[in-house]
């Protein structure tokens, strides 16, 4: 599958798009609100990045104690009661007066509930679409979800300015409901992908399974680890420029648009593998400059730039895909979904600590380099690996082999056939 016309012209396609397009929208609206209510409360730079980003914080948890839900749950079922939950969220979050403690904890909550909803949702999509079709359509949502942040941070920003941040709030809760609307009445009904009960054992049990294998790990800390601290430096958009807050974020994700637009449509499959490091590498070079403090103009234009380098990570997924057998591909991309975004909780945390103490452009540039350092010695790891064929039969980059990967990993796992 190489076009976008074969690929909305696939079945379910077009309303799990429409479901991800309102969820983005809200989440995007609702992020920005509650970051300008914190700040404009606590003048806490850190308080202001936790409450942007700290609901992925609670990511791990879910993904360690509920995740084997993601493939033994009815997904249109789950997907709407999701939207119904943070749509209900959101609305408590724009009570006035609401305890700084309540706030945390409701985001906490989200995070937790987020987990199993990321395990669902790209579950659902590797179902929909057949297996050549998944980068293509993962990097479309990727696309769909830079326009929503473009739309949604632009015009967050002017609901902000205009309505308030409660009433904000209110608008984002509505957008969930409607993607809850769109979920139910325009998925159809399918069974779950696993037999059995979800629990916190086989939980663990798969998550143990995932995470033994050697090319499977460096893939996912390349997915956690560099791009979070990334998110990291666009937690401080807020501090570092509050009045533009809405455009520099929207000038990111115009970045990241680019970016999964030519790797989904454009990059040739020889090409993919030698790219993810470029990428990842540019991804964090621009915020360096950061600590010039560069005119807003500049930083529109450095924030573009970097963000483009997200597109590593569908070139990291697709090599994820050839790893995992398909009965845990709902709970794989769930773990991937939620150490991702909980490395972002943490690194927002981290870089809104560091520009408690110094700057948050100083903050930028600490984290910005960071990210090259891991983005370098996870490619050092990969280099020493060549030529070497681990546990699960893979070679350096993980994928040598995913048919036998495929097979090894069935074999590894007693009973993984009925999981």
């Amino acid at each position: 599958m190489r076009t976008y016309r074969e690929l909305f012209r696939t079945p379910q396609f077009g309303p799990f798009f429409a479901t991800s397009a309102v969820q983005v929208a809200a989440s995007t609206t609702s992020g920005l609100a509650l970051g300008t209510l914190v700040y404009a409360a606590t003048d806490s730079p850190l308080l202001a990045a936790l409450s942007m980003f700290g609901s992925s914080l609670a990511q791990m948890i879910g993904a360690t104690v509920l995740m084997s839900a993601a493939d033994r749950l009815p997904p249109r079922a789950a997907m709407t009661g999701l939207a119904l939950a943070f749509g209900l969220a959101t609305a408590v979050l724009a009570v006035p007066g609401l305890p700084l403690p309540v706030v945390f904890a409701i985001i906490l909550a989200e995070g937790v509930v987020a987990a199993v909803g990321g395990g669902v949702r790209y579950g659902l999509l590797n179902e929909v679409l057949p297996k050549d079709g998944y980068l293509l359509g993962r990097s479309v949502l990727n696309m769909c979800s830079g326009l929503m942040q473009i739309g949604g941070f632009a015009l967050g920003g002017l609901l902000v300015a205009t309505l308030s941040a409660r009433g904000t709030l209110l608008i984002a809760a509505a957008l969930y409901l409607t993607g809850a609307a769109v979920a139910r009445f325009g998925l159809v009904r399918r069974a779950p992908r696993a037999a059995g009960r979800p629990s916190v054992a086989e939980t663990w049990r798969i998550n143990a399974l995932l995470w033994s294998s050697g090319p499977r790990r460096r893939v996912y800390l390349a997915l956690w680890v560099p791009n979070g601290l990334i998110v990291g430096c666009e937690s401080l958009f807020v501090p570092y420029a509050p009045e533009q807050a809405g455009l520099l974020f929207a000038f990111a994700a115009l970045g990241m648009l680019i970016g999964d637009t030519l790797a989904g449509r454009f990059f040739a499959r020889q090409w993919r593998g030698r790219l993810a490091t470029p990428l990842q590498l540019l991804l964090a070079v621009p915020y360096l400059f950061f600590a010039a403090r560069p005119a807003l103009p500049l930083a529109f234009a450095l924030a573009v730039l970097a963000s483009v380098g997200f597109s590593a990570s569908l070139l990291f997924q697709e090599r994820l895909m050839a790893l995992v057998p398909d009965e845990f591909t709902g709970q794989a991309l769930g773990l991937h979904s939620s150490g991702m975004l909980t490395m972002q909780g943490v690194a927002a945390a981290l870089a809104g600590t560091v520009a408690q103490w110094t700057s948050p452009a100083t903050a930028m540039t600490v984290m910005a380099a960071a990210s090259i350092a891991v983005t370098l010695a996870l490619t050092a790891a990969g280099r020493r690996a060549a030529g070497a064929v681990d546990e699960d039969g893979a070679g350096p980059g993980g994928c040598r082999d995913p048919h036998r990967t495929r097979q090894v990993s069935r074999r590894s796992a007693p009973g993984s056939g009925s999981a």
